[in-house]
């Protein structure tokens, strides 16, 4: 059916959204950063802010260097950062259609303050945040109203204390547990959610406890976009497009339009500059042997791209001239419970990760078994042991050696004890002697209270035990 084609195409577009945002507000902080450092040098460059002021108000004045360093401000938002004086900031709204800036229906305002010098939000929890990133399948092209399926699902990790970011990436037709209703597909937990009023938030709060609740990661955060906005997007923070490695041939004569139809797309292997159009392209189209799968890692390659881009200086001089009326553009596409000032200490944040330190996965053909629905459609069963090993790689990558965990094992001195579940006599004896044998001190053995378990379980009580 050619409605799901779009619909998939759709996944590009959030995922981007979130980059080129998060990525602008990072380009700004390097860029204002390495005037103030400039400056302190005795070389005299425009201070962002007065440029920023300039370009939007036409208060444009002639900056005085500045030879005494100042200590970087400290601010937050609970949990991750401290208060901030009162601002005229913008604030996220719910999604609703919205036209193309080309179109003439009228675009919600919103005026975006420049924060001052001494209010600048930074991020001082070491904690992991954990952001879910959704696309919605909306066309203001059309008359939908929704509730929405969310076509993109991307979990983002952001390691404060190691300066580190990872993201995966869920296929659509994931076959998961919807906490409070019946099982279902993963991209239908945020339609369930709204049209039900789930507490805590609709859509977003029961997209996240999905996740939670089947993968074992705790989400609070979450960002929800429509895809309105992506052309419009990156033609400000990106005009020249992106450079992009195009890795195989791709031919597709049925790609969806916004109004049901469809056009022929082609993509000839090679580095090549692509517009905002031919980015929307390549990020939407499925036509490849892996399909969903393919299209997922192509999308997290065009964020890549979009990155190194915004981040240019050609980029961060864009953003500065365009950023209020970047901010107008995209009001009204977007719904997130992070606040405008943890988006801002997010992007400076951003700026300090190295580009090797930021991740890529999939939940791909090798963590999932194709199968069929009890409503008889075709899904994805999840393949949890796997998932579950993939999510310690790219989330908790322990960057040790055998020899350094047996050291920190000793170290701990934890109290282990081995109780037999079975009805084989001797086994609790029999598992002590083997783990002390590979040097394990086992405090003691026992029978356990139930003697039919069919699995061996472990017990972490924490507190050394």
């Amino acid at each position: 059916m050619r409605v799901s084609g779009w619909l998939l195409g759709l996944i590009g577009l959030g995922a981007l959204f979130v980059a080129a945002g998060f990525c602008s507000l990072t380009a700004f902080g390097l860029t204002r950063q390495l005037v103030v450092d400039m400056q302190q040098t005795g070389t005299l460059l425009d201070d962002p802010l007065a440029m920023l002021r300039c370009v939007a108000g036409g208060e444009c004045t002639t900056p005085e260097p500045n030879l005494t360093p100042a200590p970087p401000p400290v601010l937050a938002l609970t949990p991750l950062l401290t208060a901030a004086p009162a601002l005229n900031r913008p604030t996220a709204s719910p999604v609703i259609p919205t036209a193309r800036a080309t179109d003439s229906s009228p675009i919600q305002q919103v005026q975006a303050t420049a924060l001052p010098d001494s209010s600048q939000p930074r991020i001082t929890d070491p904690r992991q945040i954990w952001i879910l990133l959704m696309g919605i399948d909306q066309r203001s092209a059309t008359s939908e109203r929704g509730p929405f399926r969310t076509d993109t699902m991307m979990l983002m990790n952001v390691d404060p204390a190691r300066k580190r970011v990872a993201v995966l990436s869920f296929p659509r037709d994931l076959w998961v547990n919807i906490p409070d209703f019946e099982p279902g597909r993963i991209n239908t937990a945020n339609r369930i959610g709204d049209a039900s009023n789930y507490p805590g938030g609709g859509g977003p709060a029961l997209a996240m406890e999905t996740i939670a609740s089947n993968f074992g990661v705790p989400v609070d955060k979450y960002l929800r976009i429509n895809f309105d906005v992506f052309l419009t997007l990156v033609d400000m923070l990106a005009p020249n497009g992106a450079t992009v490695d195009v890795r195989e041939w791709i031919d597709d004569p049925d790609y969806p339009d916004d109004r049901y139809g469809t056009i022929h797309v082609q993509f000839a292997p090679g580095t090549q500059r692509m517009d905002a159009e031919t980015l929307l392209q390549y990020a939407r189209t499925r036509a490849t042997q892996g399909g969903d799968f393919d299209r997922a890692q192509r999308q997290q390659q065009v964020l890549d791209a979009l990155r190194a881009e915004v981040l240019s200086a050609g980029g961060i001089i864009n953003f500065i001239a365009q950023a209020p009326q970047l901010w107008t553009e995209l009001a009204g596409n977007y719904r997130t419970n992070l606040s405008y000032d943890e988006l801002i200490a997010l992007g400076f944040l951003m700026g300090e990760i190295d580009p090797d330190d930021i991740h890529y996965e999939v939940i791909d053909n090798l963590y999932v078994s194709s199968g069929i629905s009890p409503q008889g459609d075709q899904v994805l069963y999840p393949d949890y042991a796997g998932i579950s090993d993939l999510i310690q790689h790219l989330f908790f990558p322990l960057q040790l050696s055998p020899g350094e965990i047996k050291q920190r094992a000793d170290e701990e001195a934890a109290a282990i004890y081995v109780f037999n579940g079975t009805l084989l006599v001797g086994l609790a004896s029999a598992t002590s002697d083997w783990l002390t044998a590979q040097g394990i001190t086992v405090t003691g053995i026992d029978n356990d209270i139930i003697t039919d378990r069919a699995e061996t379980e472990i017990r972490d009580y924490g507190g050394q035990h």
